[in-house]
């Protein structure tokens, strides 16, 4: 099988799965907006430079740094369609998780991905249609599917905007109850769409592993581009480090989940973009865990022994 084979590849996920998928996505957003107040949002106008430079890098830096690596490694159109695909999605739902292991600021990137979150509904949509038009390969699978900007905008409101809205109403009725089932939901739910991952991996086993070594090294340098981004763009406008922990964390970690629901509602599963997705919601769980180490406990052994 030739790499442009892959471009043709429609992945095996029924229609049933991609329902449960979606279920499963709309119960981790609404673990994550039980933990969201209205004050998150108020901090844009009592602080609002590090919210500022974090919603740019992840919706303006992010996309354009992915597109010139696109250019520079030039991989088959449907990867690189699933690179922009996910430079285009929200921070992931994990993030705040990390960030507190990395001894971050997790008000920072509580309030991050609450903004972020709001904004992908039409973001997503957007950034993916600029982008990907721009470069003629990607440009020509979006005219050959005809994809509707708006028809994702409705779905990115579905799969976000509603389980926010629902999350944050109970966190304001029963603040005490949300925060505990906001815990235990998240992770629940969390492991859940992992498995689901997983097991549309499974179901394309000799599909992936025929690629995995060239789905690994461009996700593993999409990643970095991404951490990179983040770091750089908070010390150039002078964020604190726990500041500039957050913005990169909340950079890097995407929610691949909903670039994947999105690949398969609107591209039937295209091969390259599918794994590519599939792959970063794996991969990124361990670069973050990495970094978390390295910045949480790492920094911390280096004081005691200093």
């Amino acid at each position: 099988m030739t790499e442009n084979q892959l471009d043709n590849i429609q992945l095996n996920f029924d229609s049933e799965a991609q329902w449960i998928l979606n279920i499963a996505l709309g119960f981790v957003m609404f673990g994550i907006a039980l933990e969201i107040y209205p004050k998150d949002f108020k901090s844009l106008f009592r602080r609002p430079k590090p919210i500022l430079v974090g919603v740019f890098s992840q919706f303006v830096l992010l996309p354009a740094s992915t597109y010139l690596l696109v250019l520079m490694v030039q991989p088959i159109p449907s990867m690189a369609l699933g690179m922009l695909m996910v430079a285009a999605c929200p921070g992931g739902n994990v993030s705040n998780f990390i960030t507190h292991l990395a001894r971050g600021n997790t008000a920072l990137s509580i309030s991050l991905t609450a903004v972020a979150t709001v904004m992908a509904v039409a973001m997503t949509p957007l950034n993916l249609q600029f982008w990907g038009s721009l470069y003629s390969p990607t440009a020509t699978i979006l005219k050959d599917i005809t994809v509707s900007p708006f028809e994702m905008v409705k779905l990115a409101g579905l799969l976000l905007g509603l389980p926010l809205i629902l999350g944050m109403w109970i966190n304001h009725l029963k603040p005490v109850f949300a925060k505990k089932m906001g815990k235990l939901l998240k992770i629940v739910s969390l492991l859940f769409f992992i498995l689901l991952v997983i097991a549309a991996l499974y179901q394309n086993s000799e599909v992936f592993f025929e690629y995995i070594f060239y789905i690994f090294w461009i996700v593993l340098a999409h990643n970095l581009v991404a951490f990179g981004t983040g770091f750089s763009i908070s010390k150039i406008w002078g964020l604190s480090n726990r500041d500039t922990r957050s913005i990169t964390i909340e950079t890097g970690i995407q929610n691949s989940g909903l670039g994947l629901l999105l690949i398969f509602a609107f591209f039937d599963g295209l091969g390259g973009m599918a794994l590519i997705a599939a792959f970063w919601g794996i991969w990124h769980l361990i670069s973050g865990l990495v970094l978390a180490y390295f910045w949480g406990y790492g920094s911390s052994v280096k004081k005691k022994i200093a």
